[in-house]
């Protein structure tokens, strides 16, 4: 028995898991299910990617609170066969569907796209956070982690068996390709302006490094008053930017000289495939086993310790000297994602119809690996 309707939901189209589910949603549709998203606000800078053929429902400027609230009655309201929680900063909404609607709940799957282990928690709020995530088993009936190192630490953390699927891959613009000619030498980071990623370090960084080297950030955030007071407080105006978001950043990857993800926290941190797949090295902080996974190799780019500053700088100085050779482009993973989600929620669907017929000896969820 098929999963024909997925329901899934999010506050607003903007940040990487949106991105991702912005991706996944025309492989479902492709092959033949009915696809209902429900976002709190059509605000965001990913709301043009959601395709055609997607049963938007837009609940009109709601905050966490509010989406929170509605989602049980958009779900009783459609009845979809499945729901996919995209992310674990949307599994509170997954589990109080599940208090609110009880045994009529539809099952759902859930994404872990951040490591268990954040690097910015005291140890009393790491604690809470590990009381939560084992509690995860209670209203999920599926995971899914993006890398084999991610999906370890959820399975431990969760106790739940944890499926491997990557997100669907970047589309990256051709002309992308090249290397574009910028005057001096660029560093580029790209990702949201909040607590997580820490681009205060990478603008402490430029303090250290030849004057001829700029940075720019990309995307747009809470922090960009305290971000813009802090480059002008450092005299760094002239060689820090802080533009917005960009229609392509795989461009602008492609130009730079290294990209940098000073971050405290990661899950699987697609802006360094992206990166990568274009060719260009990329520093990055040990925020997330997934981290090893992706720059699996010296000649990829460099890992550093969160508050190694040093590091940092010293990995920066290696990628923006001239003769440092660019990596050979690496392919991202996931062509194949949609369908690997697709087989694990038909899985989900007909176990449980096999339950409600009293059937013994559950099917039990095809695992992708």
């Amino acid at each position: 028995m098929p999963a024909d309707h997925i329901l899934t939901y999010a506050l607003a189209m903007r940040g990487g898991v949106e991105a991702a589910l912005g991706r996944m949603l025309p492989g479902w549709l492709n092959r033949g299910r009915r696809v209902t998203l429900i976002l709190g606000d059509e605000d965001g800078q990913f709301q043009g990617g959601v395709p055609r053929g997607v049963e938007t429902v837009t609940l009109g400027h709601q905050r966490y609170a509010g989406l929170c609230r509605a989602l049980p009655l958009a779900i009783e309201r459609v009845r979809p066969d499945i729901v996919f929680c995209p992310g674990n900063h949307y599994t509170a909404m997954a589990a109080w569907t599940r208090a609110r609607l009880a045994g009529s709940c539809p099952p759902i799957v859930a994404k872990m796209s951040n490591a268990v282990d954040r690097g910015d928690q005291a140890a009393l709020i790491a604690w809470g956070q590990r009381q939560w995530l084992a509690g995860h088993r209670l209203f999920l009936d599926a995971l899914v982690a993006m890398t084999p190192a991610t999906a370890r630490e959820a399975q431990g953390a969760t106790g739940l068996s944890v499926a491997v699927i990557p997100n669907p891959p970047t589309l990256l613009d051709p002309a992308a390709a090249p290397r574009a000619t910028t005057p001096g030498r660029r560093i580029l980071g790209v990702g949201r302006r909040e607590p997580q990623k820490r681009w205060d370090r990478l603008i402490t960084a430029m303090t250290h490094l030849p004057d001829d080297i700029g940075l720019t950030i990309l995307g747009e955030g809470s922090l960009r008053p305290a971000l813009t007071a802090q480059i002008e407080i450092l005299g760094l105006s002239h060689r820090v930017s802080l533009p917005g978001h960009s229609a392509n950043a795989p461009a602008a990857m492609a130009a730079a000289q290294v990209v940098a993800l000073p971050s405290d926290y990661e899950g699987v941190p697609g802006v360094l495939r992206e990166a990568l797949a274009v060719g260009t090295p990329v520093v990055s902080t040990n925020s997330s086993p997934a981290v090893h996974e992706i720059v699996s190799d010296r000649s990829l780019g460099t890992i550093v310790p969160r508050e190694d500053l040093g590091a940092l700088v010293a990995a920066l100085r290696h990628w923006l000297d001239p003769v440092a050779p660019r990596p050979k482009p690496v392919p991202q993973p996931g062509q194949d994602s949609a369908e690997r989600y697709l087989a694990l929620f038909d899985s989900i669907v007909a176990a449980r119809a096999r339950r409600r017929l009293g059937e013994t000896g559950p099917l039990e969820p095809v695992l992708a690996g």
